[in-house]
């Protein structure tokens, strides 16, 4: 169990951090999302013990690690780090950067020749570089790199595992090949994992619950499927699967939207914040479009995306820009059609199944 306390972090008159709290039990897989210059990069240097926090106290397995007077340096730590920009040694191999921190981790114990070369093997196994255990940074290509980082991270079994966005410098399929991956090293080792992620589809894709972080403050800790449908602030809703915020006002019966007062929208699991503030979140997905009529909420689509499953449409309605995502097998429109705007019939099943669920 990890424990951030209260945590803020000044550079002179700039808070990175605002009083932060956050609990990460044994073994759990915790994704830090939000913009650059959140705070997300603070937050792991501070887990990490590269600084001290300037009030608050970070708890590891029931040891204080940092106060703002004290701080247990990294090599003190039980864990593992993962930079964005790879960080390998040219002059070592493979096999070499796995065995460096099982000769130099504080909390490795003495190992017989044997059995030292039986964890590289282990290691190099389980990420997949059984043949490239000669092999020197310059003759790997991005993926077996990362690899690389991830191994020797993991080699002395730490506690926890830090990521500072490690799959920034990569391309899109290998990205979506390293999550795999990372998923897989989750569930052998059994370690925690806090991720720093600006990737809002990487975060709901691997992670066990989603810090999404604002300004230096946190808006919401959730696992993925909470954030996604039932956001608790307009940045959430926004960041995250990108909600059209339509203004309006709830009443007893659901919401009346201020642009469409004949009709009433039932009530989807709405947060209180949203529902004081008089705004209904609703997601691409949940709207559609068909062919406008004399009745009905009235738009025009002014640009549409092709997304292969589906397609993306911007429309305007009432001086206001929403955002609609259909499958590809409907009927498409063309930038400039006027259109009516629907909630869909079962727009509220899915929220609904996760509160049944809970």
């Amino acid at each position: 169990m990890i424990e951030v306390q209260d945590v803020s972090k000044k550079y002179g008159d700039f808070t990175a951090l605002h009083s932060i709290d956050l609990k990460i039990k044994t073994g759990e897989f915790i994704a830090v999302l939000g913009p650059s210059g959140c705070g997300k990069t603070t937050l792991l240097k501070l887990l990490a013990g590269f600084m001290g926090p300037t009030t608050g106290n970070i708890v590891m397995d029931g040891t204080l690690m940092a106060t703002a007077k004290r701080v247990t340096p990294p090599e003190k730590r039980n864990i593992g780090m993962v930079f964005q920009s790879f960080a390998l040694w040219p002059h070592m191999t493979v096999a070499d950067h796995i065995k460096f921190p099982l000769d130099h981790h504080p909390n490795r114990k003495k190992e017989s020749k044997a059995e030292l070369q039986s964890r590289i093997n282990d290691v190099l196994g389980l990420v997949g570089l059984d043949a490239f255990a000669a092999r020197y940074p310059s003759e790997l290509s991005g993926g077996q790199k990362q690899r690389v980082a991830l191994a020797r991270a993991i080699a002395p079994l730490p506690n926890l595992l830090l990521m500072d966005e490690p799959f920034s410098a990569l391309d899109v399929e290998l990205r979506m090949e390293m999550r795999k991956e990372i998923q897989k090293l989750h569930r052998e080792t059994g370690a925690s994992i806090v991720f720093v992620t600006h990737d809002q589809s990487e975060a709901l894709a691997i992670a066990d619950k989603i810090v999404v972080m604002n300004d230096g403050r946190i808006e919401q800790i959730a696992p993925p499927e909470i954030i996604y449908t039932r956001p608790e602030t307009p940045f959430v809703a926004t960041f995250v699967g990108k909600c059209n915020l339509i203004k309006g006002q709830w009443k007893k019966e659901g919401f009346v939207p201020e642009i469409d007062p004949g009709s009433i929208w039932p009530d989807l699991g709405v947060a209180r914040s949203f529902k004081a503030d008089g705004i209904y979140p609703v997601r691409p997905e949940q709207l559609q479009l068909s062919p406008a009529k004399k009745n009905g909420l009235h738009g025009r689509v002014t640009f549409v995306q092709y997304q292969g499953h589906e397609i993306h449409y911007t429309v305007e309605v009432a001086g206001g820009t929403w955002t609609v995502h259909e499958p590809v097998y409907l009927p498409r429109f063309q930038a400039g059609d006027a259109v009516e705007v629907s909630l869909k019939a079962g727009a509220g099943q899915e929220r609904d199944f996760l509160s049944a669920a809970r």
